[in-house]
């Protein structure tokens, strides 16, 4: 037997070296909930937490107020190896706290995986060894553009993703001058946050046609299903639903013919764990929809169990796992193994985490 024995749920700014613009905020602090799991016999599993409160409705202080000590009683005393039941127990307690149900599910599984001593991924089925994570550029003009990007490129990256959506004149812009000055040696993505109309999109698409865009991320608004189905047949194959896809209900709305978009951005913090996400990726799975892993500012607790999650599913194709790198201090060293813009999971049991 392996019982939980104890939950401690902690709350920390992690700080942020480079405070960024996106199309509604900017961000300079990083605060993340924490979650650990000790078991009867000794092991110990971490959880994390960020919300988005534009995205998904939840504070931080909701977050903690949901992981507040009598709301996780029923966890005390139970299987770890019950982990199906204990995820779709949390999924049911917690219907308004997707970060909160995150930090505890990533915990559960940490947990779990280290109790049969085998990595996250191999657990859950390894099929991808290794991805290019994209590193975001905020909203800036052209000239603190470039020079981002020059930064991730000398640090060894080769895929950016360009925030835009406010000037679309100007946007088009950042793209040219980013493909004039780096050529092909770079990949660029654009995430649009939400803040182009249909009009605007197909003229994006259109201008930026020549610049080989990857994908654009969320152009229109999260309501904006209808539309989105209504954009020409090769737009939608380039967009990836991010703000539209929630939950694995929504994932099953966005592929209703016509399909709304031919990539799938799934975030931890969105949809409420590793378990959800799974859920996801299998609705996108059966209607050859690709997988775009992304992520809030965030530990490398939960940055690493997204990675395990992402690297389990055949249809991954893209990876924006980057919300730990600028981070000020954190809770664990460990996890993820970066290399060259390359992300690995490593060999060690569980997300391979150590706490500092």
């Amino acid at each position: 037997m392996a019982k939980i024995k104890d939950i401690r749920v902690w709350s920390v700014d992690l700080g942020n070296t480079k405070p960024y613009t996106i199309a509604f905020k900017t961000v300079d602090e990083v605060r993340n909930a924490f979650v650990e799991i000790t078991l009867d016999n000794g092991t110990t599993g971490i959880g994390a937490g960020n919300p988005s409160e534009y995205v998904v409705g939840e504070t931080l202080d909701q977050c903690l107020e949901a992981l507040e000590e009598k709301n996780l009683e029923f966890l005390i005393g139970r299987d770890i190896r019950e982990i199906n039941q204990l995820t779709f127990e949390i999924w049911k307690k917690f219907p308004a706290n997707p970060s909160a149900r995150a930090a505890l599910d990533i915990a559960l599984y940490d947990t779990f995986t280290k109790h049969l001593e085998i990595p996250l991924v191999k657990f859950l089925g390894q099929k991808i060894k290794k991805l290019q994570t994209s590193n975001t550029i905020g909203i800036k003009n052209v000239e603190e553009t470039l020079k981002e990007a020059e930064d991730y490129i000398q640090r060894g990256f080769k895929v950016l993703k360009v925030k835009l959506g406010k000037d679309l004149d100007e946007d088009v812009e950042r793209v040219m001058k980013l493909r004039e000055k780096f050529g092909a040696s770079i990949v660029i993505r654009i995430d649009a946050n939400q803040g182009y109309t249909v009009a605007q999109t197909i003229e994006f698409y259109g201008r930026a046609y020549d610049l080989n865009i990857e994908l654009i991320e969320q152009p229109l608004p999260a309501h904006d299903i209808n539309e989105m189905k209504g954009l020409p047949k090769e737009v939608r194959n380039v967009i990836a639903a991010d703000e539209s896809l929630i939950t694995p209900a929504d994932a099953l709305e966005l592929i209703k013919p016509p399909k709304a978009a031919a990539i799938f951005n799934i975030k931890l913090m969105k949809c409420g764990g590793i378990s959800q996400a799974l859920k996801i990726a299998d609705i996108a799975l059966h209607e050859d929809v690709d997988l775009f892993w992304g992520c809030n500012d965030e530990s490398i607790v939960s940055i690493t169990a997204a990675l395990h999650a992402a690297y389990a599913c055949s249809n991954t194709k893209y990876i924006d796992l980057d919300g730990s790198l600028d981070l000020a201090r954190d809770v664990v060293k460990g996890g993820f193994i970066l290399k060259d813009g390359y992300m690995y999971c490593s060999e060690k049991p569980g997300l391979g985490v150590e706490k500092i």
